[in-house]
């Protein structure tokens, strides 16, 4: 009479199905991860530029604030362009990776403001 359970040769089928497909898991969860902090540093880099153009059109410390302005763990940078009526600050901010080996580069952002006479 046969066992109920299978034969002995299909025992731990599941397990090896599993861990044949946890390699795919991982990989989808980590493309998931950095997507968002594509979109994160993207988003920061928007918030930087405008604190930037904010700072520079009052004549401020522009680039400390653009700074301020990010995540502690972002390093945010600012260059403004001055014309007659208002101020022009790009910001670019570093895309950190959770993939070793592999550069995202950096987001840009820009924001004009009015200068405040």
């Amino acid at each position: 009479m046969r066992d109920r359970r299978g034969s002995g040769r299909d025992r731990g089928q599941a397990a090896i199905e599993y861990l044949g497909f946890l390699p795919v898991l991982l990989a989808v969860a980590l493309a998931a991860v950095q997507l968002g902090l594509v979109a994160y540093a993207a988003q920061q880099a928007g918030t930087a530029a405008r604190t930037g153009a904010r700072s520079a059109s009052l004549r401020e410390d522009y680039a400390g604030d653009c700074a301020r302005a990010v995540s502690s763990w972002l390093n945010a940078g600012c260059v403004p362009a001055y014309s007659d009526k208002e101020v022009r600050v790009t910001s670019t901010v570093h895309i950190p990776s959770v993939i070793p080996g592999i550069g995202f580069g950096e987001a840009h952002r820009t924001a004009t403001m009015p200068l405040d006479h």
